[in-house]
């Protein structure tokens, strides 16, 4: 049975996922580093793992399978949950597929190598409305069709 897997810590569209995973009765495990409070559901499970770099990642890649869906900014998390082959979508709908992840990985590494000399700025783009529709379209369409 498919399964939502949400990188909680810093997810902007947790009440969205709750939302949509509840109107196909699916579970939505919450994972992250700290307490946090939770709409009272059974379809809802959070998960608290240690302060370990990557516990959150490595909790999910460890449960995640064929199926499942993981809603992640972290694109290595993407990439190895990928994988497992769960379906993987961004906060703003944008799907890692097999065929993308590698240009995602590679323009993580330029950005952050650009970062480290000066040449750009650690500034991402605000989450807009539009995100958050986009996101919310593309998640209700990947679970339909997973049924």
């Amino acid at each position: 049975m498919t399964a939502v897997y949400i990188d909680a810590d810093a997810c902007p569209v947790k009440d969205e996922i709750y939302k949509v995973a509840g109107r196909h009765n699916l579970l939505s495990y919450v994972v992250s580093n700290s307490w946090m409070r939770l709409p009272q559901s059974p379809l809802i499970e959070q998960v608290v793992v240690d302060d370990g770099f990557d516990a959150a990642d490595d909790w999910i890649v460890d449960h995640v399978g064929k199926g499942d869906v993981v809603v992640t900014s972290d694109i290595p998390l993407a990439d190895r949950c990928l994988k497992n082959g769960a379906v993987v979508l961004g906060p703003s709908g944008k799907a890692f597929t097999e065929q993308s992840i590698g240009m995602s990985l590679a323009m993580r590494d330029l950005n952050t190598h650009l970062r480290d000399i000066g040449e750009i700025s650690g500034k991402n783009a605000s989450f807009t409305k539009k995100d958050r529709s986009n996101f919310l379209n593309v998640l209700e369409n990947t679970l339909y069709k997973l049924r």
